[in-house]
């Protein structure tokens, strides 16, 4: 393209980096974000801080994410839905097993999550709400997932199989097993299929509880959703 007298733009160095990227390349990836855009002034797009937030959450380098997360608003640009997935991602998994560092990241990514909407207008999707309920049952935060989950509930968005899992298998180690009950037949009647691995925990969390018979209901109802045909007319 040089060679040929032309100068790539912002949206080919934009292609270049998520390719980069995809292929974890990412130190060559900070040459050309440093080396060929700011030294020539150009204004890095949404979808470049966007990929790099992402490349670098995977590459656990999460002080750099966070650094072009904040670049990206300095720039002037509202950071887009995708970009505050990838930090709220970012911040709450990346080293999460590492104590040292655990509990000021779930800070973080919650503050983040609270200003996407407070302060930029940027509504959270169904995956945002998900990466921070199961971040807090994580945690043992059932209290803050109900709090995240009611919010996102208000707003009409629905909850997916994972997030139904995520709270039911946080609120089953709790010993909150009504409503964990109550959550789980939510799921049913919101004709959400529970993956084995759930009913299995809860039945167990019941039986230890002596809740036999409620346990072999749960168990009933899903066979009967199971054995169920769709009827397409």
């Amino acid at each position: 393209m040089k060679d040929e007298g032309l100068e790539p733009d912002v949206v080919t160095y934009g292609i270049v980096i998520n390719a980069y990227c995809k292929s974890k390349k990412y130190d060559e990836v900070l040459e050309i974000f440093r080396g060929a855009i700011l030294a020539k002034n150009l204004k890095p797009s949404p979808h470049i801080y966007c990929s790099l937030i992402h490349g670098l959450d995977a590459e656990n380098r999460l002080n750099e994410a966070i650094d072009f997360f904040e670049q990206s608003k300095i720039s002037g640009f509202v950071p887009e839905l995708p970009t505050y997935n990838a930090l709220v991602g970012a911040l709450c998994w990346s080293e999460w097993f590492k104590d040292a560092c655990k509990n000021r990241r779930t800070k973080d990514a919650y503050r983040v999550f609270q200003e996407m909407e407070s302060k930029l207008g940027c509504e959270p999707s169904a995956n945002t709400y998900e990466i921070i309920v199961r971040m807090f049952c994580s945690e043992e935060r059932v209290d803050m997932a109900l709090q995240v989950w009611n919010q996102m509930k208000a707003k009409g968005i629905l909850p997916s199989m994972h997030m139904f899992s995520s709270l039911i298998n946080g609120l089953s180690r709790d010993n909150k097993l009504d409503e964990a009950c109550a959550y789980f037949q939510e799921m049913l009647d919101s004709g959400v299929r529970p993956p084995g691995p759930l009913l299995g925990n809860l039945k167990q969390a019941l039986l230890e509880a002596g809740k036999k018979e409620l346990a072999l209901s749960f168990g009933l109802k899903l066979d009967k959703i199971r054995k169920t045909r769709l009827v397409i007319e």
